[in-house]
């Protein structure tokens, strides 16, 4: 599925439900981001129920969505907090109001499913962890770069067979398209407000490295950021990067920015590159450079069986989803942990705290 930027990415699946109809209930607040669509999208693909939907600025989205999946829109947040059958509010608030509206949710009894990136300071992150001890619910987060990507997940399902050995290496490259920058909310040109580039689209590098090298922790060796293009906007980074080494020897070096050519027919031409002991993983996710049309979620796997070009859209599925649901029915930590998710918010904001700015 492609899009023309990022900020609309909204992939859809074939439905594969783990739950019955009502069994499973699910609201949407602050639809701040397009992102949202593709949350609500996994979660009702994997049978969730959407009964609430509640965005009073912005009325005509948070309507469709309510008429697309005959959910309510109600006068108020409150009346989605004090509903007992709402286990979970998905939301992509502005990334600074993102910790503020999950801890409310969670301390109202709902677990929480926000976009990335999902807190923006290191303070956000101490009271989040906070309100995840205090009330037993979940800080989920939706990396979509790798939940939301067929060969992402496929290479997820690779790695943990041991089809390239142990990884060493993960190298990844995240373009976006800027588009027309009046197109774009004021809160996306303030650093308050979206946190940097590093911790914005940086959170989905870091979150594929600790996944795909097994790290429960990384150090950040260095990090940068720029702004080359756009003295219109001050407060903008246009590119930046990063190296980690993790906890068990791996390493990483991710690139983002908002360079994306207008010709090229989506957003970003998303690629990483896995390096193992015994073998190699390329993915190109949402687009094959100067091929047909149609071709994304590509896979090149080389290892001792030797050369293998896999298409694999439409193929794979996102399993996430459903695994999240069952997570949070079941007390388990399959689809990801809370751990995981808070350390890679926590890489994130160090790398963005620690960059070396390169342009005033």
């Amino acid at each position: 599925m492609a899009s023309n930027d990022g900020m609309n990415y909204a992939p859809t699946g074939k439905p594969d439900p783990v739950v019955e109809p009502g069994e499973f209930c699910f609201a949407v607040t602050a639809m701040d981001h397009g992102h949202i669509i593709g949350q609500a999208n996994g979660l009702t693909e994997a049978g969730a129920t959407l009964k609430y939907v509640f965005d009073p600025n912005h009325p005509e989205a948070a309507q469709s969505l309510a008429e697309q999946h005959n959910a309510t829109v109600p006068d108020s947040l409150q009346t989605i907090l004090d509903d007992p059958e709402v286990q979970l509010v998905a939301a992509a608030a502005i990334p600074n109001e993102r910790a503020p509206l999950g801890i409310k949710c969670m301390d109202a009894g709902k677990h929480y499913f926000t976009d990335k990136t999902p807190l923006v300071s290191l303070e956000q992150l101490e009271h989040v962890k906070a309100a995840v001890a205090r009330t037993g619910k979940k800080y989920m987060v939706y990396f979509s770069e790798r939940l939301h990507v067929e060969c992402a997940m496929h290479a997820t399902t690779l790695v943990e067979q041991g089809a390239i050995g142990k990884v060493i290496q993960v190298t990844g490259f995240g373009p976006h398209r800027l588009g027309p920058p009046e197109n774009r909310p004021d809160w996306f040109y303030k650093h308050e407000q979206y946190g940097g580039i590093l911790c914005d689209i940086g959170s989905h590098q870091i979150e594929q490295f600790l996944t795909y090298a097994g790290c429960k922790d990384a150090t950040i060796q260095a990090s940068k950021v720029a702004n080359y293009n756009h003295p219109g906007y001050p407060e903008l980074e246009d590119f930046g990067d990063c190296t980690l080494i993790g906890d068990n020897g791996a390493t990483m070096y991710f690139r983002v920015d908002w360079f994306t050519p207008d010709k090229l027919r989506t957003w970003g031409d998303g690629r990483t590159f896995i390096t193992g002991t015994e073998g190699t993983i390329e993915l190109r996710k949402y687009v094959d450079v100067a091929q047909p049309d149609h071709i994304s979620d590509v896979l090149i796997l080389v290892n001792s069986d030797g050369e293998q070009r896999m298409e694999l859209s439409g193929k794979v599925g996102f399993k996430f989803f459903g695994q999240l649901i069952r997570d949070l029915l079941d007390g388990t930590e399959n689809a990801m942990t809370q751990e995981h998710a808070l350390k890679a918010a926590e890489l994130c904001v160090r790398a963005q705290m620690q960059a070396q700015h390169l342009t005033a």
